[in-house]
């Protein structure tokens, strides 16, 4: 299905549509009007606008920016619809695409959790030609859906989280004692086990650390900076996502690292942008921000005009980063 086979008659949806896929609007404007589409892409039930805003997001695929696309495929990702499929297996089927969006088109692809992605997430696992991030996020997904299908899931006790998107893999369950921040590191940074289990582990850090003020957070935090020294690019990018999520003030050095590193893939780099760009609030994190302004690499310096962005409304106490085109100013709508 193409992204302009159905038009949608709302203006709200329209106007949205328009500024997401105009390359004249700024990039910020443009990830402001993506999160009000993924609201309404996201409503449960569907509503008569659902299926307008998640074309309207997939219209954005004909982008050249490879940080609008994939954030386009994480925001698709997040819709629990059917509709989302079609445009998701059509970008991480192109090879001429940027490796940045069909790894995010893989994990939006398990995240929706439909066993129809099956065979070609499988594929492309097993892949031996495949880039190496295309081929681990295919293999987190398989086992996302595999879990997401299964008996077992049926059984676990999963801790209820501060978060509510939907991740590429969920928290470790609960047991009988208490989850220990030492065997949840011991688990995240041991490279013999699948990706799915440590991220399992990721993600159970992650929950261990919100709020900020819970005895947990700042050990919790520690423990998952480790990650950003694993040898894997994917792993390290989802580090820094995850911070992104929990703002919290402890992850600033290791993130200031991460962005700072020429050496580092720039899929890390960008995340890690956009992670210091939610703790704008935190005094510096604005400066060193700045400081890549003129970055060599195109997705870092994009996500660096998101991130102040981000910085600028997280210091004016804005409720969501998002856009309400009526009046251009915020709706009541989370960013990812």
């Amino acid at each position: 299905m193409a992204a302009d086979d159905l038009e949608s008659p709302d203006t709200t949806v329209q106007t949205l549509r328009t500024v997401i896929t105009s390359e004249a609007e700024p990039l910020a404007r443009r990830f402001r009007a993506l999160f009000s589409l993924k609201h309404l892409a996201c409503l449960q039930p569907p509503s008569e606008k659902t299926l307008p805003a998640i074309q309207a997001i997939a219209a954005g695929f004909a982008s050249p920016s490879a940080l609008l696309k994939h954030e386009l495929a994480y925001c698709l990702g997040q819709t629990r619809n059917t509709d989302a499929l079609p445009f998701l297996l059509e970008v991480l089927k192109d090879t001429q695409e940027d490796a940045m969006c069909r790894h995010e088109a893989a994990e939006a692809l398990g995240a929706l959790g439909y066993e129809s992605s099956l065979e070609v997430l499988k594929d492309l696992r097993d892949n031996k030609d495949e880039l190496d991030v295309i081929r681990e996020t295919c293999d987190i997904a398989v086992d996302r859906i595999l879990w997401e299908q299964s008996e077992a899931r049926k059984a676990e006790k999963l801790k209820p989280s501060d978060f509510t998107s939907i991740d590429p893999a969920p928290p470790m369950p609960l047991s009988a004692k208490e989850p220990s921040i030492s065997e949840l590191e011991k688990t995240l940074l041991d490279t013999s086990l699948p990706l799915f289990h440590r991220y399992r582990a990721m993600f159970g850090l992650r929950d261990l650390a919100s709020p900020p003020d819970l005895p947990t957070a700042k050990d919790a935090v520690e423990s998952l900076a480790k990650g950003l020294k694993d040898p894997s690019a994917l792993f390290r990018h989802e580090i820094a996502f995850v911070f992104g999520q929990l703002c919290h003030p402890a992850s600033v050095p290791s993130l200031t690292e991460a962005l700072s590193n020429q050496a580092e893939a720039s899929m890390v780099r960008h995340e890690a942008a956009e992670a210091l760009g939610s703790l704008g609030d935190v005094k510096g994190v604005e400066d060193t921000l700045k400081k890549f302004l003129n970055d060599p690499e195109k997705v870092v310096r994009d996500s660096i005009i998101v991130a102040l962005d981000m910085a600028e409304y997280e210091k004016n106490g804005e409720v969501e980063y998002a856009l309400l085109p009526d009046s251009g100013n915020l709706a009541a709508v989370p960013a990812a």
